[in-house]
């Protein structure tokens, strides 16, 4: 009877977290709903089949058969019932009617409508799919050892089917019991949360621990602090400025020192280059061939930019590629008006079915023409590679790329890697990863809410750049050069090696200072005290608490050995030119002090006057050519996720399917996710920094033959 089959819900006060476990005979069901009931003292409910049929082999030694679904189906029901009125705060299934259903419809390929009707209308706050990594055990009730991987496949896609919001696991016994309790534990606080199981699910399986949903949210409803700029980094005052002789001479010191070093060149290359051909996106969407001149259009767009492209097109390096595949299109091409050729030109440029270079990542578009070839990005970054960062005939050059993307990298460093190796007479290793996952971040609507989909599943989004510091964290490297994917030139690549490998012959000077004072400090050398607060402040730009002359001793030395046992990094900067982007400056810190920091005009509180002047009056910008040591005076790894500035992440409005929407951007990874680290900014000539930010970068002389 249909009400002999009727789960009850919770009554009286709390709810009741309700846990299935589910999977096919001997997965360890039995033994992980004790473990779980155990740990977390409250009650559990057994699998009525077992007795049920035990009995019945006992008095007529006959197995189970179809008759026996609904008479099983109706004491589980019971049984659980039971359990519900005296489990406290959860209550572990051993079974459910779900797994009744799937064995029926297994073994006797039928399944009785109540049965089916009442397991789908079931509800369980989650479901342990139990997975059939462990051994088989035999018994008088088990008759099915073959076939597991086909029947675990049912039990697995009965949950989807049904929508229930389950988790696998896998693993020996107490593996699983320690998994399942922290998924447990955790489902408890999403529920807090006002998360649903299927929330829960979702959040579990894209891998972002629960507490950064948590801290994620808060920031939507609290907003994120600015920072406080208290004044620019300027020469003498945060950035360092040297003579071409001491470039020089730090470049030499590096190359002196790099054999005893691992070094990696470390370039994100994710984006795809969408950005740098948004003036030819619009063109194309707003133009029409039939009723304007290309010349009427960038009058009435006053569009620059198109005109720019226009006039240089012959200069790019893919120029002679995009007019060959025209002229086979059309044999007539050259005959056709000039506004076609252009229009035509930018068409192929930009169309799917051709070249379509805005959905591409900028590291394998062309960038440079030589006499013989054709270079991409790529090409340029692994001979900058051999020339700076290599020791001993090796050099390790790790990009980060979009996962789709990562075939189209291996497949240009495959036609380029000997021939470069064999030019600059080293091995280059390279790799590749990722940004994760798990940096992934919720997004909310206009009123704080998690924002859903047309499917009601939350909606995330990647966090950013800053989420690479991860990345960066995986590697095995005592020195890593950090370079955009863009910033590459197509002459005097001698002289950026020089610029570079003096960046890091500061660092290593610095660093060999820094770990010098902290084993002297291990070794509770107190004569140097005065000689290492004189070396913070005036070589590494630190600022003691005002307070610090009161310390005690011993306090001292635990605040010195705090400040100088960090990551370092080298911060080339260019004199502002009026480039959008971050800059260096000083910034007050929560408690008061004032550090460097490298800060994004996003950060700045631009209804606060004060505050937009300092930023304006900046002299320098930040380029994004860094050197880091990320190895600390143990020569152990530092775990560089410690040392990132939480409150320092950025809130961006975006759309999805026409609705508003609030995203999180990690703090990014030479801005918040480095704030903790020590920092020296050094001043380094323009022709570092030669961007490709739009395609008409290109046509700059750093981008050009001489």
């Amino acid at each position: 009877m249909e009400k002999n089959l009727k789960q009850l819900q919770n009554t009286g006060g709390s709810e009741i977290i309700r846990i299935a476990l589910f999977g096919p005979e001997s997965t360890g069901k039995t033994t992980l709903a004790k473990q779980l009931a155990e740990h977390f003292q409250t009650a559990w409910a057994p699998e009525f089949a077992r007795e049920y049929l035990q009995e019945k082999w006992n008095n007529t030694a006959q197995i189970c058969d179809v008759n026996d679904m609904l008479p099983i189906a109706y004491g589980q029901t019971q049984l659980e019932n039971k359990s519900l009125s005296i489990a406290n705060k959860f209550l572990f299934c051993d079974t459910n009617l779900m797994v009744t259903k799937v064995f029926s419809e297994v073994y006797y390929n039928f399944c009785d409508p109540l049965l089916d009707k009442a397991a789908r209308k079931h509800n369980y706050d989650l479901f342990f799919l139990t997975d059939i990594d462990i051994p088989w055990e035999k018994d008088d009730l088990r008759d099915k050892p073959e076939g597991r991987e086909t029947v675990f496949a049912v039990f697995k896609q009965t949950l989807i089917d049904n929508n229930k919001p389950f988790i696998t696991l896998s693993g020996d016994k107490d593996f699983r019991l320690k998994k399942a309790i922290q998924i447990v534990t955790d489902l408890e606080k999403a529920k807090k949360m006002g998360l649903s199981s299927l929330d829960f699910v979702q959040i579990y399986n894209h891998g972002i621990p629960l507490e950064n949903i948590q801290k994620q949210l808060d920031t939507f409803k609290n907003g994120i602090s600015k920072a406080i700029l208290v004044e620019p980094a300027t020469v003498s005052n945060g950035i360092l400025k040297l003579t071409s002789n001491d470039f020089k001479q730090k470049a030499d010191f590096f190359d002196i020192h790099k054999s005893t070093l691992k070094l990696n060149k470390f370039v994100p290359a994710s984006g795809a280059a969408s950005r740098m051909f948004k003036f030819l996106s619009e063109f194309l969407n707003d133009f029409d061939i039939e009723k304007e001149t290309i010349n009427a259009y960038i009058n009435r767009k006053k569009d620059s930019e198109l005109s720019i492209f226009i006039v240089g097109m012959n200069k790019f390096s893919f120029f002679e590629a995009i007019y060959l595949k025209l002229k086979a299109e059309f044999p007539n091409f050259d005959t056709l008006e000039r506004d076609y050729k252009n229009y035509y030109f930018i068409k192929f440029l930009m169309s799917p079915e051709y070249f379509d270079f805005a959905n591409k990542p900028k590291g394998i578009l062309p960038f440079h023409k030589y006499k013989t070839r054709i270079a991409t990005a790529i090409e340029e970054h692994l001979y900058e590679c051999a020339n700076y960062s290599s020791s001993n005939g090796n050099s390790n050059l790790h990009f980060t790329v979009s996962e789709t993307h990562q075939i189209l990298f291996e497949n240009i460093v495959k036609s380029i890697q000997a021939r470069i190796e064999k030019e600059t007479a080293t091995t280059i290793n390279i790799s590749y990863s990722f940004q994760k996952k798990s940096t992934d971040t919720i997004a909310v609507d206009v009123k704080n809410k998690p924002f859903r989909d047309e499917k009601n599943k939350l909606f995330f989004r990647p966090g950013g750049h800053g989420a690479l510091i991860e990345n960066l964290n995986n590697l095995d490297a005592d020195i890593v050069f950090i370079k955009n994917i863009d910033n590459v030139i197509q002459n005097h690549i001698e002289k950026i090696a020089t610029y570079k490998k003096a960046l890091a012959g500061i660092l290593i000077e610095l660093q060999q200072q820094v770990f010098h004072y902290l084993n002297q400090i291990e070794e509770s050398k107190e004569e140097s005290l005065d000689e290492i607060i004189a070396f913070a402040k005036n070589n590494l730009n630190i600022e003691l608490q005002d307070n610090f002359s009161k310390f005690t001793l011993e306090n001292k030395i635990n605040h010195l050995k705090n400040l100088l046992d960090r990551p370092i990094r080298i911060c080339g900067m260019v004199k502002n030119e009026g480039e959008p982007g971050g800059g260096p400056f000083w910034v007050r810190d929560s408690k008061g002090n004032s550090t460097l920091q490298i800060v994004e005009t996003s950060q700045v509180d631009l209804e606060n006057a004060n505050q937009v002047k300092i930023l304006s009056s900046a002299t320098h910008f930040n380029p994004v050519d860094l050197v880091c040591g990320i190895r600390n005076y143990k020569n152990e790894k530092f775990d560089l996720t410690q040392f990132v500035d939480h409150n320092s992440g950025f809130i961006v409005e975006k759309t999805q399917n026409g609705k508003p929407l609030k995203s999180y951007e990690l703090p990014g990874l030479w801005n918040g996710a480095m704030a903790k680290w020590i920092t020296v900014f050094v001043e380094v000539p323009l022709i570092t920094f030669n961007p490709v930010k739009t395609v008409n970068d290109l046509l700059k002389t750093a981008h050009q033959p001489q």
